[in-house]
């Protein structure tokens, strides 16, 4: 079985125009229908930074209840303290790299600040009956020619061990994973931190986002974050935005496998016409 997280909210976040509140409610609705494990649905983060996020708690307020779950991503202590006050929200995101050019980057802050952040997000979120997912970024490698070994992430994944966090995305957010690292570091970690549920954030071209999702799957994977139509990539990364990995290649990889994954086949269908017509920009739904 595996664990689908969809994730409009890395799909939607690198785009120019604002998509309207309405819009993204009507879409985020059908999404809570098809049912995914969990739905990566907005974040409380800067709005100079990311506008395209600036109207997550109007959006939360219009989400119908599912059993799927919310997740909500933070970058600091504002994000936190507004995000752990709404009941809906099951999950608080924060994105821990690897690259402290890239967590600067990313969140303005030192690889050492970011760490704290989690380590106080973690105790908040458990007072709070929420959990914390950690996105190591930058998990496979980095553009900004710092030094990278797998043994690093070992080393940042024991640090998030200490501190009890129970969910880790391995995050591929420039695309530069492929088999030879993503088998060996994902068989290593599980086998190190079986106690910690590992899952794959990749972003990447179509062309390779199959042997992505096969490398991590028989390397013991069964959490994937993707995005319907595969768009999406970090803006605070580089200039050229990566796409996520299409929902529908993990999907078809599930499917010629025979893996189940609970999803109904017609709602997804159904929020798959919808995303074509939000990302496109054409007609409002």
């Amino acid at each position: 079985m595996l664990k689908i997280i969809e994730c409009p909210r890395d799909a939607m976040q690198g785009l120019s125009d604002f998509i309207d509140t309405d819009i993204k409610i009507n879409y985020l609705n059908s999404l809570l229908k098809v049912g995914f494990d969990t739905l990566d649905f907005g974040s409380f983060v800067s709005e100079k930074a990311i506008p395209q996020m600036k109207d997550t708690a109007q959006v939360l307020e219009g989400l119908d209840v599912s059993d799927t779950k919310l997740l909500a991503v933070i970058a600091g202590y504002g994000g936190l303290k507004r995000a752990i006050e709404y009941d809906k929200i099951d999950y608080l995101g924060f994105p821990l790299s690897i690259s402290e050019t890239f967590q600067l980057r990313n969140t303005k802050k030192t690889i050492e600040e970011a760490l704290e952040v989690v380590s106080d997000s973690q105790n908040l979120c458990l007072k709070h009956n929420k959990t914390l997912v950690v996105y190591l970024s930058m998990a496979f490698g980095n553009p900004y020619k710092e030094a990278y070994n797998p043994e690093i992430v070992t080393q940042f994944m024991s640090k998030l061990d200490k501190m009890e966090i129970k969910i880790v995305q391995l995050s591929d957010t420039i695309g530069s994973s492929n088999e030879s690292n993503i088998t060996p570091l994902f068989e290593s970690l599980n086998k190190e931190f079986s106690h910690i549920e590992i899952g794959a954030h990749f972003h990447s071209p179509l062309r390779t986002a199959n042997e992505k999702i096969e490398a991590a799957y028989k390397a013991g994977c069964r959490r994937f974050d993707g995005a319907m139509l595969g768009f999406g990539g970090c803006p605070m990364a580089k200039d050229e935005l990566t796409g996520n990995i299409p929902t529908e290649s993990i999907l078809a990889f599930a499917n010629m496998n025979e893996i189940e994954t609970g999803l109904d086949m017609q709602k997804f269908a159904a929020s798959l016409s919808k995303a074509k017509m939000v990302f496109n920009q054409k007609v409002l739904i």
